[in-house]
């Protein structure tokens, strides 16, 4: 089992000097990954239904303000730090022209030297979509992946060429490509059935969000890790091919918070049931633990970065 971070995209410490701070802490202490979210813009008001809280837990967090932009947070991180990968937490893939997207990440992951993890869902905000002239919102499905099949084809094929419902064009030359062969590994986000098969469709990797309640415990995470290991069976592909990440909530250590599906939340309560459900979620298949930590300073986001890394992980390895 690895950890990763999420760096802080909004708010007071977004301020460079914090995040870059974060960043090599992070690095220093040993975090595998260092993730970020993706919004673009954030409406004033929305109707949209939050997948992890409801349309009423979202609209507070509207009304803050600022948002980064992912893929430019992650090109300062990576100038910032010289062994953590980067990942996108997750990218909406229908946001960004296809093409364009490939052509980012073909970037960020030759000058990064390959730290590159391109994790990808579909999005939920409507009005979101609707802003950015994005494909329709009912298609976004279909789009992300057509959009994935072209990111594939730009990295892998020395002369790409596309022609779908969504994107076309001709031979190109796209150069450099990734540094990571065949590419950038593919992490498909998301915690429906439909995001299961286009892990076993499209993805390298599979990295949902114990903020839903499909997988908001170890145990109900565990049923989906089952389910995704026989659908990879029946379509060919060895479950051992395929990286097991996780996105927790925030981690809470000596107060115990619910679960949106009822119980204790994961990674809440006494070091050691942290600890536990750290071991719980590693045996039911995961790989990668991203963990958001609570702070509102530099300071003491830092030292709940700190505790989880001395306190509880030895606990976990041990």
């Amino acid at each position: 089992m690895d950890y990763g971070f999420r760096v802080p995209v909004r708010g007071a410490l977004t301020a460079p000097e914090h995040m870059s701070a974060l960043a090599r802490h992070a690095e220093a202490l040993g975090f595998a990954f260092i993730s970020s979210p993706d919004h673009v813009v954030m409406p004033a008001a929305t109707e949209s239904e939050y997948p992890y809280g409801g349309t009423a837990a979202f609209q507070v967090k509207t009304n803050e303000g600022e948002f980064l932009e992912e893929l430019t947070v992650l090109s300062f991180i990576a100038g910032q730090t010289s062994r953590v990968r980067l990942l996108t937490s997750v990218l909406v893939v229908p946001y960004r022209q296809p093409v364009l997207a490939a052509k980012m990440f073909a970037t960020l992951d030759y000058l990064s030297k390959g730290r590159v993890v391109v994790g990808c869902g579909v999005g939920w905000l409507r009005e979101e979509f609707e802003a950015l002239n994005a494909p329709p919102f009912e298609d976004r499905g279909a789009v992300t992946d057509e959009y994935i099949r072209v990111f594939k084809e730009l990295w892998t094929n020395p002369r790409p060429t596309f022609d779908g419902k969504y994107v076309r064009f001709p031979a190109l030359v796209f150069e450099p490509r990734p540094v990571q062969q065949p590419h950038p590994p593919i992490w498909i986000g998301g915690e429906s059935n439909a995001a299961l098969r286009r892990v076993v469709r499209l993805g390298d990797g599979w990295y949902p969000s114990a903020g839903s309640g499909e997988v908001d415990t170890p145990e109900r995470f565990a049923v989906r890790v089952t389910q995704l290991g026989r659908m990879l069976e029946e379509a060919g592909r060895d479950p051992a091919t395929v990286d097991i990440g996780v996105g927790t909530g925030k981690f809470n250590q000596g107060k115990a918070e619910r679960a949106a599906g009822g119980g204790r939340a994961a990674l809440t309560g006494s070091t050691e049931e942290v600890a536990d459900d750290i071991r719980a979620y590693e045996q039911a298949g995961a790989q990668h633990l991203l963990v958001r930590f609570p702070g509102e300073t530099r300071d003491e986001l830092a030292d709940n970065m700190e505790r989880f890394i001395k306190e509880v992980a030895p606990l976990v390895s041990g």
